[in-house]
């Protein structure tokens, strides 16, 4: 359909314009055609960085690729965030050279952040196991003035070697990064807290405890407690309960910054293993000790549920969300999500995240974002869910999220296989009207399940004709 361009174009005008394309080539087609017909226009760095996103998100490599290589040669400001985005892009289609050819070009654009570029790449090696090259780019890269913290970057690197049961080295890290111009933050002592405590050095794992008191802790934040839990949990399973009981207490006066007549409404004596009661028991007893003892605040609530959701104790969380409420806190969208995803996890109940996901966007006014729908999504499709997984799709369509070209795929091929051609022909054609292009399975399961179809109605019209005759 032909646009109604206006008497005068500005960028922000011309962003909505091709927000609003469903086909992204087309919306690359009126990004090139403002500038012939305004002599005057120039596109600015926002404009870029939605045209560079709206390919990206299509798989339109080359195309975005180009539009990159424009935004250097008009030398206009953008944002670190594009090319954060077009990283992951290339990475994601196994482009990673790519990637890195993006990076090292960064000073030839008007960008003066790379911090989040810098991260994103680093990440991303990491993840591919290219270690000494992650090594390498930090060390020429994170000196530089266009990298303004290297606090995430230390964390990147400090999780890479807990991964690899390396405490001990990412410990050093730790330790260092007051020498690096580094403060670490709440996700550093999380990342090492875990790695220590899997790595069975539990006596560092109590220092590195205590010292978050009068660093990070000073105001007794609440989302503390999920660091908190993971040595209290290790201690419990290596039999150290009366070690766990004494650290809680002084987690409850030191960290959390428990009122008197808080701590004198608790019962630790409770939390005392004895012969009657399982190591389950007791954790559950410190969980409530943890959210009860401290100043009640929606950020320790929200920590401690996602926290269980993430380990798929759906039952403690859904407590721990009812008592949330009843002290007049609203549950954040992160709760929501952190649920659907523990449903949804190995092909658990996908079924049950549906129904969750309504209840929620009906009772309390929850507008799922796309990342959510992208969960409860792909796990249907691994239940073969795909009926409810096609109503799903439908959803996040009318509320203009933009599914992956992925998603799309595995709904069609699975549409075919439970014989409803007709919806994966429907899906196809909104999946082409986006820009996105099919892969060769998709195609191939489409064409084999029409074919049978085809052959099945054959072969009834034949049984009809010889019974006729």
């Amino acid at each position: 359909m032909p646009i109604r361009w206006p008497r005068l174009l500005n960028p922000t005008h011309l962003r909505q314009i091709i927000q609003c394309q469903k086909n992204p080539l087309t919306a690359l087609h009126i990004f090139r055609e403002a500038k012939l017909k305004y002599p005057n226009y120039r596109h600015n760095g926002p404009v870029y960085g939605t045209m560079i996103s709206i390919l990206g998100n299509a798989g339109r490599i080359s195309e975005m690729k180009e539009v990159i290589e424009e935004m250097k040669a008009d030398s206009c400001e953008c944002r670190d965030l594009v090319f954060s985005a077009a990283i992951k892009t290339y990475a994601a289609h196994g482009l990673l050279d790519e990637a890195i050819i993006l990076f090292r070009e960064l000073p030839h654009f008007n960008c003066v952040n790379w911090t989040e570029s810098f991260n994103t790449l680093l990440q991303i090696m990491i993840k591919e196991y290219k270690l000494e090259t992650a090594c390498n780019l930090f060390l020429e890269s994170s000196q530089g003035w266009e990298v303004k913290s290297r606090v995430r970057s230390l964390n990147l690197l400090m999780d890479a070697l807990c991964e690899m049961r390396r405490s001990d080295l990412a410990l050093q890290i730790f330790q260092e990064m007051d020498y690096q111009g580094c403060y670490p933050n709440r996700e550093s002592y999380g990342i090492l807290m875990k790695g220590l405590c899997e790595d069975g050095r539990l006596n560092e794992a109590t220092h590195l405890l205590y010292s978050m008191f009068w660093r990070i802790s000073q105001k007794g934040s609440g989302e503390d407690i999920v660091i908190y839990r993971i040595l209290l949990n290790t201690l419990c399973d290596n039999d150290q309960v009366e070690e766990a009981i004494n650290i809680l207490r002084k987690i409850l006066k030191k960290g959390l910054k428990a009122p008197k007549r808080s701590l004198q409404s608790i019962n630790l004596k409770e939390c005392t293993r004895d012969d009657s009661q399982e190591v389950g028991v007791v954790k559950r007893l410190i969980n409530d000790c943890l959210v009860n003892g401290g100043i009640p605040s929606s950020a320790s609530y929200s920590a401690m549920a996602i926290d269980l959701f993430n380990e798929n104790k759906i039952v403690d969380a859904e407590k721990v969300v009812a008592k949330m409420r009843t002290k007049g806190y609203k549950p954040l969208s992160l709760i929501y999500e952190a649920k659907l995803t523990a449903l949804c996890k190995e092909g658990r109940n996908s079924k049950l995240a549906v129904v969750y996901l309504e209840k929620m966007s009906k009772k309390f006014g929850f507008n799922a974002f796309k990342e959510t729908y992208d969960i409860v999504l792909r796990g249907l499709c691994s239940e073969g869910n795909f009926i409810d997984a096609s109503r799903v799709l439908e959803q996040m369509v009318i509320k203009s999220h933009k599914p992956h070209a992925d998603i799309f795929g595995m709904i069609v091929e699975g549409l075919c296989g439970v014989g409803r051609q007709y919806e994966a022909v429907m899906w196809l054609e909104e999946m082409v009207s986006r820009g996105n292009l099919p892969e060769v399975p998709v195609w191939n399961s489409l064409v084999s399940s029409v074919c049978c179809k085809i052959s099945e109605i054959e072969l009834v019209t034949l049984e009809h004709y010889l019974i006729d005759s």
